[in-house]
């Protein structure tokens, strides 16, 4: 017996943008492993594209799972590099299973780490969910990174043939 999916709450479900640009072979190719990997519904569903240095470094980061969740969250509202994503904290505490307030005082945490910095948006109509810049993130990745890519190039180099002594040699 096949289990049936509930109704889907179409005012919780997030427009994915639509490009009018033709799929370059490689993007195709992408697509398809991406596909065969989790599963044509899922990807239909979305994705969001994530730097592998946001994971390696977590920890050098001091970001706690809950703190990695909730930028996982606003990186899924990140669509564009020139538009700071604006979810709302209800939307953010519902998808992470947490209460506004916990919400509120991750992005806080992370507003004082200078990763994430919040500005405050109107309307005619007064306050509307705030948005967050990510800047500070992506600049201390990229202070991060030489470091990392460094580290592989060694663990590379250590672990072709001849090892270690082909590196002191």
């Amino acid at each position: 017996m096949t289990k049936k999916s509930p109704p889907v709450d179409a005012s919780k479900v997030v427009p994915f943008p639509v490009t009018s640009a033709a799929p370059t072979k490689a993007t195709r190719a992408a697509k398809l492993r991406s596909e065969q990997k989790w599963g044509v519904d899922v990807m239909a569903v979305g994705f969001c594209i994530l730097p592998s240095l946001l994971f390696r470094a977590q920890h050098r980061l001091g970001l706690k799972s809950t703190h990695l969740a909730v930028i996982l969250q606003l990186a899924d509202f990140w669509w564009h590099d020139d538009k700071l994503p604006f979810p709302k904290k209800q939307l953010l505490a519902e998808r992470l299973g947490l209460k506004e307030k916990q919400v509120q005082r991750l992005i806080r945490d992370l507003q004082d780490r200078g990763y994430v910095k919040r500005n405050v948006r109107k309307t005619p109509h007064g306050q509307t969910s705030n948005s967050y810049d990510l800047s500070g993130l992506v600049n201390k990745l990229k202070e991060l990174a030489p470091e990392f890519l460094e580290a592989a190039a060694a663990k590379r180099k250590a672990e072709r043939r001849g090892g270690l002594k082909a590196m002191s040699g």
